[in-house]
């Protein structure tokens, strides 16, 4: 008799009923369906990071220019920009592309002169994908969206998309 019980205990056993498997696929699918929003959200939070330290490395480079033209330690090629020692503090890069390939410093008193390049390349927007970005100049008002097109006094991103904050990119 426990034979029987045995073989029938086995047959028993041989697989899952219709409804564990449908049990078992519904919890997997809820499951799914929070990671899924969770991975997106992670994703666009890595993103907004990356952007952040972008900005922040391009405005430090910016920075580092005018703190140098402040210094009197960059030649200047351009006879308007800052022609005066005065006006030195308000000077910034004519375009990016100067931060890129370099100035040239040194003391006026010395005659030695290096080249300087304050970014290796001009980054990409993480959020747009694109190396572009929106500038504004000393000269221009705080809130426009336009390039007056005299120098580089602060860089923003071109994208029209909101960020997790409710933010929109180009605001940063």
């Amino acid at each position: 008799m426990s034979a029987e019980r045995s073989s029938k205990w086995r047959k028993r056993q041989r697989g899952m009923s219709l409804i564990e498997i449908m049990v078992a696929t519904g919890v997997l699918i809820v499951l799914a369906s929070a990671v899924i929003p969770v991975a997106r959200w992670d994703e666009k939070r890595r993103l907004e990071n990356r952007l952040r330290v972008t900005l922040q490395v391009m405005r430090q480079a910016i920075d580092q220019y005018n703190k140098y033209m402040a210094e009197g330690l960059i030649m200047t090629t351009d006879v308007e920009q800052c022609a005066l020692p005065a006006d030195r503090s308000t000077c910034f890069p004519l375009t990016l592309d100067e931060l890129v390939e370099g100035v040239e410093v040194g003391s006026p008193e010395s005659p030695e002169r290096k080249i300087i390049r304050f970014l290796p390349r001009i980054p990409v927007d993480p959020i747009t994908g694109e190396a572009e970005w929106g500038m504004r100049s000393y000269q221009d008002p705080w809130d426009t969206d336009s390039w007056g097109g005299e120098n580089v006094y602060d860089v923003y991103s071109l994208s029209e998309k909101r960020a997790l904050d409710d933010t929109y990119y180009r605001d940063w």
